[in-house]
């Protein structure tokens, strides 16, 4: 009676235990094709906002600034200038040849002058051009006492503490004038330094001439001098036919050690959202994607409440919470993006004759085209979570865990001998050879010789002893014997649970066989599958033809029974424990499958007793003759 209640117990706890899984299983699914649906939202919601014309309004743009060449010096264009001499030809030169589009190819005037150029004919130029200087003070460095009698002037590089907020030159106009920002747009972080707001400032005219002689008399008047630091040249378009503004930034920067470094920016940006049909159906996906923010915010909410602090101890959980604060993060971007354009887009668009600053809208716009993209990327790499039930992704997950100890420690010695090797790269070619200018450009530098790419000519002519020892050891070490430990941590974890998996362990439930599972289902629901039952009817006649064999060949009955006996007790233990079907590898053991194992166990001891008799008295047959 108590053997009974036990075995009822266990057969309860099973029962309780496949329900919990079916429940668990659902759940999954649910998750998955909620998950699936926020998932398109989300990608639909990031391709609306980017569109081919984008690149195609930036490539045209830099062609015409950066590489049209000045008239008669082919090889002079704005990424080129290394002298001021070659700046003020640029500027008089394809720049202003750049923003002044007076008439058509034939010469017809097309529009009214007095609106605005329309560069390439199809892009209005928003209001003028401004060009910025920023500059530095004298005796913003020492000059050393023996070099004094042959020079007296000092500039330092640019910083704020260093920054010349005196009038220079005719002051007469605001380009001679020092004037603060009243702009909202982010500082510049270029080559040399990052650089604020303000300056001496001074716009274009409507006129191509009058800008030209504005050009002219700067240069004659020597507007750029030894504490010029940085130069900007902002200006902004818009073109109708694709719906975008092109914020255009072409930065000059003077280092202390002369000569020019140009940068530049380019930004095609989609200010006015909702114009078209489409445009009101990726405003329906915004709403869409905040009410699944919600949703997802509220499961997250309830799990934490009912976990506590198990909740933390899951990798998923933690993604889960970082795509929520990335969603949240980006949903804050929008509305300020969309706050500040309804506030500023109608006050820059009202004088033509004045700078429009676009520049702050375009900044934030792009600041969240970035969060946008970082948020999908996650959402993406959450999908993981879905199909590590898959036996495959399992082995790679469990292979990931079981060997992250053995990835750390491997990590602490690789980037100790890395680093090593940046900083010797660093102090040997840094002077020379540009891909080890800084430590950072170094450290950048080696993992493109790890890729392949490398610079090995320039390296060699900048130390021909120290160049070729660097590049062959920093090979052997890091290519050839560091990565291939990498490797073979990986290579011996997977091996190990390639082997687990081999020998039954296996994720709790896998999505294809689940899918499999139910379309067998549905197959014998309609009859389109045979019953079981003719195959278990096989089965025992194939067990029948056996017995009746070994009768033939004259085995004992108790043998012959005692082996089928054996046969089912092995065929039903295989098929509990070792069927390929199994959904968990961890349930626990009843008191009747305890018996089974244990009764099990004990005939095969009894078997391997008999058969070592059976072999003993062979041998001592043998040994007799």
């Amino acid at each position: 009676m108590a053997e009974a209640s036990r075995w009822h117990r266990g057969g309860a706890s099973k029962h309780k235990l496949h329900y919990r899984k079916e429940v668990e299983i659902t759940t999954t699914l649910q998750e998955l094709l909620l998950y699936f649906i926020f998932l398109i939202n989300l990608c639909i919601l990031t391709f609306g906002m980017v569109n081919p014309h984008m690149y195609y309004l930036n490539k045209v743009m830099s062609s015409l600034f950066l590489d049209t060449s000045v008239p008669g010096e082919e090889r002079t264009n704005f990424k080129s200038i290394r002298s001021i001499t070659d700046f003020w030809k640029f500027m008089e030169g394809p720049l202003l040849e750049g923003l002044y589009w007076d008439s058509w190819y034939n010469n017809q005037q097309l529009y009214n002058l007095k609106n605005s150029s329309r560069i390439y004919y199809e892009n209005i130029l928003l209001g003028v051009p401004r060009v910025r200087q920023l500059k530095v003070r004298n005796n913003t460095c020492k000059v050393y006492s023996s070099f004094q009698s042959l020079m007296s002037e000092c500039y330092g590089k640019y910083t704020s503490a260093n920054e010349d907020v005196s009038n220079f030159g005719l002051q007469i106009n605001t380009e001679w004038r020092y004037s603060t920002s009243n702009s909202n747009s982010p500082w510049h972080w270029g080559f040399l330094g990052v650089y604020r707001n303000g300056g001496y400032i001074f716009t274009l005219s409507k006129s191509k001439s009058e800008t030209k002689n504005k050009f002219i008399d700067l240069r004659l008047n020597s507007w750029i001098t030894r504490g010029t630091r940085v130069i900007f040249i902002d200006f902004s378009l818009y073109n109708a036919n694709v719906n975008l503004f092109c914020i255009i930034r072409l930065v000059a920067e003077f280092p202390a050690t002369g000569g020019i470094l140009t940068s530049w920016q380019f930004y095609s940006v989609k200010l006015l959202r909702y114009v078209s049909y489409y445009d009101y159906f990726i405003a329906s996906c915004e709403i869409t994607f905040c009410i699944f923010l919600f949703v997802f915010t509220t499961q997250e909410v309830k799990k934490i409440k009912e976990f506590k602090s198990a909740y933390f101890k899951s990798i998923w959980n933690w993604l889960e919470l970082l795509l929520l604060l990335l969603c949240f993060v980006a949903v804050s971007f929008n509305t300020y993006c969309n706050v500040q354009i309804f506030l500023l887009l109608g006050q820059l668009l009202k004088s033509t004759e004045k700078y429009s600053d676009f520049y702050f809208l375009a900044y934030w716009h792009i600041y969240y085209n970035n969060i946008i993209a970082i948020t999908i990327f996650f959402a993406w790499i959450k999908i993981f979570k879905f199909i590590s039930f898959n036996k495959t992704m399992s082995q790679l997950s469990s292979t990931l865990s079981r060997c992250i100890k053995d990835i750390v420690g491997f990590a602490i010695m690789f980037f100790i001998i890395f680093f090593a090797y940046a900083q010797l790269g660093f102090l040997v070619f840094g002077s020379q050879v540009d891909d080890f200018s800084t430590f950072q450009n170094s450290i950048f530098a080696q993992f493109r010789i790890v890729l392949g790419d490398f610079n090995f000519a320039g390296i060699q002519q900048a130390n021909p002893i120290l160049g070729p020892i660097y590049f062959i050891t920093f090979i052997f070490f890091v290519f050839f014997v560091l990565l291939n430990m990498f490797l073979a941590i990986i290579n011996d974890t997977y091996s190990e649970v390639k082997a687990d998996y081999s020998i039954g362990r296996r994720p709790d439930f896998e999505l294809g066989k689940m899918i499999k599972q139910s379309y067998k289902n549905v197959l014998e629901k309609f009859r389109l599958k045979k019953a079981q039952k003719d195959e278990d009817k096989k089965s025992r006649k194939g067990s029948g033809d056996l017995a009746e064999q070994a009768r033939r060949e004259g085995f004992d009955e108790n043998e012959i029974q005692k082996a089928e006996q054996m046969k089912k007790w092995k065929e039903r233990l295989e098929k509990k424990y070792y069927s390929m079907e199994i959904q968990d590898d961890y349930q626990p053991v009843t008191q009747e499958e305890f018996r089974e194992l244990f009764l099990y166990a004990v005939e095969l001891e009894r078997e391997l007793h008999y058969i070592n008799l059976k072999l003993n008295q062979v041998v001592r047959k043998v040994s007799a003759l």
